[in-house]
């Protein structure tokens, strides 16, 4: 690792402390710079402009409006358009606000904030487009990979970009009401920019700049026009007569011309074009959707919603040990995995992702992940408990892959009797379960307190080393990680465990909430409780540990020992490790206790079905350009202020729920801090309430939240999140994410900020493709509330696949007490020479001769359809149109001489007859294509590929428009639009997609701006 030299600067001092108002914050914000359209919700607060759209909101109603078409397109959801929006599940709204976040640091990171080409200003436009472009091409490439985060990490930092064109240019000002499709489609025609010379303004004297554009950028006469955008505070130098961005931040403003022109809010001291917001605004959302259609149509509507994990059931993630002694663990989770197979095959919803990764020693893996849950069966039968020697394994290493290969929100079961041998990967395991907030349950059967003597009587388990010599806190780890992460450490026994294996079945069924998760140590009968609302359903309880008394207690002060009673409140289920409690119906709302007594160690967990949830993060105010809530990426830092911002999730319209604080709860449950809940100005929006609070003080001691607030009738609602909070007084910060090239090395740059006294720290690093170079501990000193700078090195081998994802941990520790923090960035390998040309498609012949009345005629086009590129054409699907579509490899007869079926002829009725089982009628030359019929791959039909085809569409006058799709091998897709009527000629508004990249202004250009730009 390449250390550089550390830096000095001081962190703003009583970052927090002296922030005890909300005025203050608002001060705050009065003396920093603002581009873009706002970040977030809170943006709207601090600027005074309540009604501007923000780049969340515009990125937040795009998705689900896209995301909703796409569900009525394939008839996936008979249920109303409410109840679709109410059940999308948490992992949508958790991959939605993954884009949002990655749109909101453009405007918060240190590499971003100021440059000009992420925010399309200072004129730089035609660089901006080629990073727009490397966006869109990384984007695609992780979707095709399966490799979903990265995707929509990619694609927040495009929609970024996107959007704060129409903010920053003068294209509202020139009359368009249509999206600029040049910046994503190089063969759309261009508008030139003004070059360094040319003067765009006047001098404005007044906050709205009403008429400041010279005429010439406010023409809209096409073969006139010019594009500028406005220059910002003082890098890189304005030249004079140019625009600024403007606004009482901006401190170019006062350099000639004065005034600016950006439309980022409504508000005058913050936007001179004000009066233009709702303009920008809309032609920033329809260029939004524009992408996300195109996204869809190239990948499929099936991918589209495993990207935004829409109604996703958890993930099955099994981590299994298979040593020799792990035969009746592995018979036991094959068992469950049947149940749970044949449960969400009688559902009519995605059975999900199932994946596998199996561990012994030395080895770990390969990862086995699937969608098919008959191949998933096969995976785990096809396991052999084989082998084995001395007690410790490789079990982190796998825990490792399952959690870079599972999406978030999973929920991981580890089987093994052994524990492990690489414990140096805890941390970075540990930060990728808090980072993905996925949960790890510990399944072990072997008692760490057991003697040499009782564990002879059990079934023979392997041969070992001397039993004396292990650790009867060997299992610590795994411990601790179920504890951080909200899952559950069971020891059981070989006879118990497909019992126990139950709590599996238990935790991935959808729409799963935590009422309760709480872990003791007292000797003397502790006391928890939990609340049950009437949306809650199939309330099961979970304890793990060893109980001498357990009594439950209902909200009308009934009582059953559980341990001696089965009813009438709960039936109880004991295995060894694991007390299963499922409360009988009817269950009572209200406030439930639960009183439990044991010599040892306990765990609650408490769990229902509802569709009422929660997810939050801490933010802190903005201190650089943009105002807003900027994300704490880690662990919170102890005893500074911070913003709780929480969206609820599951509230349907007609529901009326309020949410008025939540409670921090310590490790015992207890309650350590109140915050109180305003909702924010983007609240209530479609399922979600957005919710903020102001937390003084956050805890110096390991933490949990609880959401409280009440339904419609004043019944009070509860909800608790599982994973424990460790606050710290140290933070990392990834600067820049850069972009993976085989057969290069690539640095990665991050800052580590001291929030204690001078001392000294450590870092570690590591990935799950073994790319990080210089493994091990480096150490730097840092001093009192200063910085470190610092980078790392990762070496991608030539052989490298693109497309593929690294999952980069570091971790930084300080030496002389428990503070520690961590980093998790995702890295795209790319390809250094991809095929970044579309197929084209262009009229050869338009026939229409269309009377009055339409039913009395037909129009056709014939076209040509060819890949520019080197890899061949590979599919091709009629979008729109009511008529029909034939392909032939060769040149086809003239039109009075192909003997064409006009739709609604008996020739057409005929035609469908003789059409194959896969939708497309195959003839020795041709074939046809009609809307909603699968995609015809050409690669298959054409042995020729890379030769041209022709085209021709033959519709009713009736039907005045059409639209096919044409892909080539590298995924590089255009559209091709037809008309009839009188425009005789075709009109081409294609969409260019690439899966590597889209043509750019220059090879050189697209070269080297591909690689400075793919950051983040």
């Amino acid at each position: 690792m390449d250390m550089m030299t550390q830096g000095r600067r001081r962190i703003w001092e009583g970052t927090g402390r002296q922030v005890h108002r909300f005025i203050l914050a608002y001060l705050l914000f009065l003396a920093l710079p603002c581009t873009g359209f706002l970040p977030n919700f809170w943006s709207r607060v601090l600027t005074l402009s309540w009604d501007s759209q923000t780049h969340q909101y515009i990125t937040e109603q795009a998705i689900l409006n896209v995301t909703m078409e796409t569900l009525r397109d394939i008839k996936k959801h008979q249920e109303n358009h409410v109840e679709n929006q109410t059940r999308l599940g948490r992992g949508f709204w958790r991959a939605v606000g993954e884009v949002v976040k990655s749109n909101a640091a453009m405007d918060f990171l240190s590499s971003t904030r100021a440059d000009p080409v992420y925010h399309f200003d200072s004129e730089h436009v035609d660089s901006a487009i080629v990073m727009l472009r490397q966006f869109w091409a990384k984007t695609l490439l992780s979707v095709r990979a399966k490799q979903y985060q990265s995707a929509r990490h990619s694609l927040g930092q495009l929609f970024h970009s996107l959007q704060d064109f129409y903010s920053h240019s003068n294209w509202v000002e020139m009359g368009k009401q249509f999206i600029y499709l040049h910046l994503l489609q190089p063969e759309e025609p261009a508008i030139p920019v003004a070059n360094g010379n040319t003067p765009t303004c006047m001098e404005c004297f007044s906050i709205t700049c009403r008429g400041n554009l010279l005429p010439r950028l406010t023409e809209t006469q096409q073969d006139s026009q010019l594009l500028t955008t406005g220059y910002f505070s003082t890098f890189p130098k304005k030249p004079q007569g140019k625009c600024s961005h403007g606004g009482i931040l901006d401190s170019s403003r006062y350099m000639g011309a004065k005034g600016g022109i950006n439309k980022d809010s409504t508000s005058p001291i913050f936007s001179p074009h004000h009066f233009l917001h709702v303009e920008a605004a809309t032609l920033a959302t329809e260029a939004t959707l524009s992408v996300l259609r195109d996204l869809r149509d190239t990948v499929g509507h099936n991918t589209f919603l495993r990207l935004f994990s829409v109604k996703q059931v958890p993930a099955l993630v099994f981590v299994m040990d298979t040593t020799g002694s792990m035969f009746e663990e592995i018979t036991a989770a094959r068992l469950r995995v049947h149940s749970i197979i044949q449960s969400r095959t009688r559902s009519t919803e995605h059975p999900g992702t199932f994946l596998l990764v199996p561990f012994h020693d030395p080895g770990f893996g390969p990862v086995f992940e699937t969608d098919d849950p008959d191949q998933f069966m096969t995976f785990m039968e096809n396991l052999m408990a084989l082998g084995g020697g001395d007690e410790p394994e490789m079990c982190f290493s796998a825990v490792q892959l399952a959690l870079t290969h599972s999406p978030p929100l999973s929920e991981i079961f580890v089987f093994t009797d052994a524990s492990p041998k690489d414990a140096h990967l805890f941390d970075a395991v540990k930060a990728l379960a808090l980072e993905k907030q996925s949960k790890v349950t510990f399944l072990l059967t072997e008692d760490p307190n057991s003697s040499k003597e009782s564990r002879g009587r059990r079934k023979r388990r392997r041969r070992r080393m001397s039993r004396e010599l292990l650790s009867p806190d060997r299992f610590s780890l795994y411990s601790s990680l179920s504890y951080l992460s909200g899952g559950l450490t069971i020891f059981t026994t070989n006879s118990d465990i497909h019992k126990v294996s139950a709590i599996v079945e238990d935790n991935t069924a959808a729409d799963k909430v935590t009422l309760l998760h709480v872990e003791s140590d007292q000797e003397l009968m502790s006391s928890h409780s939990f609340r049950v609302d009437n949306s809650v359903k199939n309330i099961t309880l979970h304890v793990t540990g060893s109980l001498t008394e357990c009594i439950l207690t209902s909200p009308s002060d009934q009582i059953q020992s559980l341990l001696r009673e089965q009813r009438p409140l709960a039936e109880l289920q004991h295995f060894e490790g694991l007390y299963r409690i499922t409360l009988l119906s009817p269950i009572q709302p209200g406030l439930w206790k639960l009183q439990a007594k044991s010599d040892g160690h306990l765990t609650f967990n408490v769990i229902g079905d509802s569709s009422l949830d929660f997810l939050y993060y801490f933010a802190t105010v903005t201190n650089e350009t943009h105002p807003g809530l900027a994300r704490m990426e880690g662990s919170p830092v102890a005893g500074v202020a911070a913003f709780l911002v929480l969206a609820v999730i599951g509230v349907a319209p007609d529901e009326e729920m309020s949410f008025s604080h939540v409670m921090l709860l310590g490790a015992d449950g207890e309650n350590i801090q109140q915050v109180k809940l305003n909702s924010s100005s983007s609240s209530s929006l479609f399922s979600v309430e957005e919710l903020v609070g102001w937390v003084e003080s956050v805890p110096r001691v390991p933490f949990s939240v609880r959401l409280l607030g009440q339904d419609r009738k004043g019944n009070k609602l509860e909800r608790v999140s599982t994973e424990m909070i460790h606050p710290t007084h140290v933070q990392i910060q990834v600067l820049s994410v850069p972009c993976l090239v085989p057969g290069h090395s690539t640095m990665v740059d991050f800052d580590v900020l001291n929030h204690g006294p001078a001392r000294l720290f450590s870092l570690t690093g590591d990935d799950d493709y073994g790319y990080f170079q210089k493994k091990g501990h480096h150490r730097f000193h840092v001093a009192e509330q200063g910085s470190f700078h610092g980078q790392v090195a990762l070496h991608t081998p030539a052989t490298a696949q693109a497309g593929a994802t690294v999952t980069l941990t570091l971790t930084v520790r300080a030496h002389d007490s428990p503070d520690l923090n961590y980093a998790v960035s995702y890295l795209t390998v790319v390809p250094p020479d991809a095929d970044t040309s579309p197929p084209s498609c262009s009229a050869a012949q338009v026939l229409s001769t269309c009377p009055d009345i339409c039913s009395q005629s037909n129009w056709s086009m014939s076209l040509v359809v060819s890949d520019r590129g080197r890899s061949g054409l590979a599919a091709l699907q009629l979008k729109k149109g009511e008529g029909i579509l034939t392909l032939f490899q060769n040149p086809p007869p003239s039109e009075d001489g192909t003997g064409e079926a006009k739709p609604g002829s008996d020739q057409q009725q005929a035609d469908k007859n003789k059409t194959t089982s896969g939708g497309h009628q195959h003839h020795h030359h041709k074939a046809r294509l009609e809307k909603g019929e699968p995609t015809l791959n050409l690669s298959e039909w054409a042995l020729g590929s890379s030769q041209p085809l022709w085209v021709r569409y033959t519709s009713s006058c009736c039907s005045a428009q059409a639209e096919f799709l044409i892909w080539d091998t590298a995924g590089n897709m255009r559209r091709c639009h037809l008309t009839s009527g009188q425009q005789r000629q075709q009109r081409d508004v294609s969409t260019d997609i690439s899966s590597a990249g889209q043509k750019t202004l220059t090879g050189v250009l697209f070269l080297f701006f591909g690689l400075l730009f793919c950051v983040l």
